[in-house]
């Protein structure tokens, strides 16, 4: 389990999954950049030494992360620069994938190195054939930017044994458990799933490596006695501040090691299996929506690619109109969640891909659409002050496709009760046959529910009978509610939520709102779209307070 004090210093909107192009920072990321920004602007005798502690603190927690020690790490800018700088510092032949990240390509080109290129991910199998003699290095990325596969990192290393074996970090470290320490280069950027922001990153050396790369782009801060001015071009550092060119920021190194230590507190483990549970989840919503994966399914990151019968950029329309955020490419679709992505984002991902078949110009599933005429007849059958619903589940909250009689001034297009919608959040698709309710105006009717289900046996929609009862209304309590729309639905749960919990919204403390909270995900009221934002005005907090309560009530 995530701690949650780890989940509470971020911010992200709902909606977010593309992490692997760019992770919004932390807040205590934010906080570190204006206090030291503005400890920097009021420079005095001891600011700059003082400042420039930072970049031992960010050191260390790479040390400890990589199990390590500061001794073989130095700082670069971002991954690209590593990466050039283990090329031009290498001799002999490279061996690399021609479908890597362009930033492990084009050093080795631009180097002008023999190199051995492989097609796809870079497989144990595939390594061993290709290796030659002349094969001094291999450059891999520890999870692949298209497919989101794991490189199995203990097996190349055994299958390279000697050679450097160089990796590019960037796409799983902090939030996959890998053994870091088999690498001989290991070069991370900070701007993805460590959430530090540009301009951050690192690179471990081992002893081999520093034996092996030459210091080509040493700069005098990479050299024996920096702090020397004697006229004089010193020596290269023995350790990995050799790879020094000059002087990073301080301000991002203290900002980089707020993002690094967060990581420690989570711990990396528990990120990993954060991570795994959420794209295992969005997985399922991309299958039963009708998708298809295309990304790695074994020895998976936090990666998620997919297509869907309509291509990539009208899925991508559909993404942005319910608010998520996603890499678009023309082939498909990418997701990359993190350990913070919250359960209303999942459910706007799963409404913005039902509409893609929920769609008014989209067929109605065939064990409804076979159903659709026969309503008026049956209504008429039952006579008077009798109702007939249809619903499709694949469009809620606005499930309503066939309405024959008018007990409870429904119209198609309208929202589902409050009672089906929990029933639906919660998987309970059994039929309901004979209960009393009580219809808009107070009048009791009978009411049946029958789910109607697909070849698979999967609920794919419900037909209702409402009919007038004979007998008055025997109490006050309603049983459900028959809202005329979706703004409806909404107040009626909130109201309904509140009630349940007793406190009024101006009494209450963080443990009632948050039971508000539990009561609404278990009513399925986060299955509507800006759901977050009215709640969050309803209790008066913030659309993140309102995640941390989810996150916290779930245990994620």
């Amino acid at each position: 389990m995530i701690d949650a004090s780890y989940l509470a210093q971020f911010r992200e909107p709902e909606g977010y999954l593309d992490f692997a192009r760019f992770g919004p920072p932390s807040l205590p990321v934010v906080t570190a950049t204006a206090r030291l920004m503005d400890q920097a602007s009021l420079a005095g005798p001891s600011t700059v030494d003082t400042l420039m502690r930072e970049e031992q603190r960010v050191k260390a927690a790479v040390a400890r992360l990589c199990h390590s020690d500061t001794d073989h790490v130095a700082l670069v800018p971002n991954t690209s620069i590593g990466l050039f700088q283990a090329a031009f510092g290498l001799s002999g032949t490279v061996m690399y994938s021609a479908a890597e990240f362009p930033s492990n390509t084009y050093p080795w080109v631009r180097a002008g190195l023999p190199s051995v290129v492989l097609d796809g991910p870079v497989h144990p199998a595939a390594v061993s054939v290709g290796l030659t003699p002349e094969v001094s290095a291999l450059s891999v990325s520890a999870v692949d930017f298209r497919t989101g596969y794991r490189a199995d990192l203990a097996a190349l290393r055994e299958v390279v044994g000697d050679r450097l074996l160089i990796v590019d970090g960037i796409q799983g470290f902090g939030v996959v458990d890998e053994p870091w320490e088999l690498a001989d280069v290991l070069v991370v950027g900070g701007q993805k799933w460590l959430r530090a922001g540009w301009s951050t990153g690192f690179v471990v050396l081992s002893d081999r490596a520093l034996d092996r790369l030459s210091p080509v782009l040493s700069g005098w801060t990479g050299a024996v006695d920096a702090g020397l001015f004697d006229d004089s071009v010193h020596d290269a550092a023995p350790d990995a501040a050799s790879w020094n060119i000059t002087n990073l920021s301080p301000v991002v190194s203290g900002a980089f090691a707020e993002a690094l230590e967060l990581v420690e507190l989570a711990g990396v483990s528990s990120l990993d299996a954060a991570v795994a549970e959420i794209v295992a989840e969005a997985e399922e919503i991309v299958l039963s929506s009708g998708g298809k994966i295309v990304s790695a399914r074994e020895r998976r990151a936090g990666i998620l690619a997919f297509t869907m019968p309509e291509a990539a950029s009208v899925v991508g329309e559909a993404l942005n109109t319910f608010g998520i955020t996603a890499t678009i490419r023309p082939e498909h679709v990418r997701l990359s969640p993190h350990a913070t992505t919250s359960r209303g984002t999942l459910e706007r991902l799963r409404a913005a891909l039902k509409s893609l078949s929920g769609s008014a110009s989209s067929p109605i599933p065939a064990a409804l659409s076979a159903l659709v005429p026969t309503i008026d007849s049956l209504a008429s059958a039952l006579g008077p002050d009798t109702e007939v619903v249809v619903h499709d589940l694949s469009r809620l909250p606005n499930s309503i496709i066939a309405i024959a009689g008018s007990l409870t001034g429904r119209q198609v297009g309208g929202p589902m009760t409050d009672l089906l919608l929990g029933l639906v959040r919660r998987g309970t698709t059994t039929d309901m046959p004979g209960y009393e309710t009580y219809a808009p105006d107070g009048r009791a009717i009978w009411s049946s529910t029958t789910f109607v289900r697909d070849a698979a046996g999967i609920a794919v929609g419900c037909l209702c009978v409402n009919k007038l009862a004979a007998h008055e209304a025997s109490g006050p309590i309603s049983v459900e509610s028959f809202p005329q729309d979706v703004d409806t639905l909404q107040r009626v749960l909130v109201e309904k939520a509140i009630a349940d919990v007793g406190v009024p919204v101006e009494l209450m403390k963080k443990v009632h709102k948050s039971q508000v909270v539990r009561v609404l995900d278990e009513a399925g009221f986060f299955l509507i779209r800006d759901s977050v934002d009215h709640l969050a005005g309803v209790l008066e907090v913030t659309r993140y307070t309102i995640y941390n309560y989810l996150n916290e009530n779930r245990g994620t």
